[in-house]
């Protein structure tokens, strides 16, 4: 793990000119970004590949060796071509080469000697080069993996940064993630039409306490003539208990409740609750109660 690590770190003084032309190249290309390679750098480039493609930047992989057998058919003109090795020797790699600038496709290479065949014929070059392998013998890919995983990953969010991929587009790539559920999740989508908590401002102790049994939400809304009036919650009983004063819903309520919006989302709700060391709000569709939603709904829906 230290070999690899300071494989990784030895990298960043060697970000040098070609690798911000190129992160300019394929952020401004009319085509896509095509990853190439072949043994342990072919899965380095389709982990790559999906990173770029999740983070706004069209990505495709290419194996080298299936490039030579009809599969360069999938680059397009537009496209901007990188070659993943680390000798830059291969056979695989130095029968490619040369096809795809035949074709005019602009060719970078992610490699770990730079005066190889591979660097010697690229516009553009990152050197992934490392001292020595982790392994033993030195001869298993891992550090040089490694470095290969870390440079593209800095290529990938430096690409990100340039064409100002927010979060919100991250999660529209990601729905089903977290991150998507707290930027599309909203607090009517957490609604149960079977729990609406609500009694009348003169309700008495015996009533409030069933309404909030039955909502399972540890509170029930006070409403005066369907406009909310206030909340009384399980520490508004326990408080009247102690004081053996357990009289109307009025006279227990809290007053200020926090009220949101069926459209808000439902972190924004979190938030306010994180703020107030409260567990529900109270849910409005258009000024009118709609419902409750509890701190447990929104950790039930994995949005924390």
């Amino acid at each position: 793990m230290r070999l690899e690590s300071e494989a990784i770190a030895a990298l960043i003084p060697r970000l040098d000119a070609d690798f911000f032309a190129l992160v300019e190249a394929v952020r401004t290309a009319a085509g896509r970004f095509v990853l190439a390679g072949i043994g342990k750098s072919a899965h380095i480039c389709t982990k790559l590949v999906a990173t770029l493609n999740s983070t706004g930047t069209p990505a495709l992989f290419l194996h080298a060796a299936e490039a030579l057998h009809g599969d360069l058919g999938l680059v397009q003109e537009g496209d901007i071509v990188l070659i993943v090795s680390n000798s830059g020797e291969s056979a695989e790699i130095r029968a490619l080469v040369p096809l795809v600038r035949s074709y005019g496709f602009p060719l970078a290479a992610m490699v770990g000697a730079r005066d190889s065949y591979l660097g010697r014929h690229a516009q553009w070059v990152l050197d992934a080069g490392v001292e020595r392998e982790a392994c033993p013998h030195n001869l298993a890919p891992t550090a040089s993996t490694a470095a290969q995983l870390a440079l593209g990953d800095a290529l990938a969010m430096c690409l990100m940064e340039a064409r100002g991929f927010s979060s919100q587009a991250f999660a529209a790539y990601h729905p089903g993630g977290a991150l998507g559920k707290r930027l599309f999740t909203r607090l009517g989508d957490l609604l149960d039409a079977r729990r609406v908590p609500a009694v009348a401002p003169d309700a008495p102790f015996h009533d409030v306490l069933l309404s909030i049994s039955s909502g399972r939400t540890g509170a029930t809304a006070v409403l005066d003539a369907h406009a909310i009036a206030g909340i009384v919650t399980d520490g508004d009983i326990r408080r009247a208990l102690e004081r053996n004063a357990p009289g109307t819903a009025a006279e227990m309520m809290g007053k200020s409740p926090e009220v949101m919006e069926a459209d808000e989302l439902a972190v924004e709700a979190f938030h306010r609750m994180e703020a107030r060391s409260i567990s529900q709000v109270l849910v409005t569709r258009g000024g009118a109660y709609a419902g409750m939603v509890h701190l447990h709904d929104l950790l039930r829906e994995g949005i924390f």
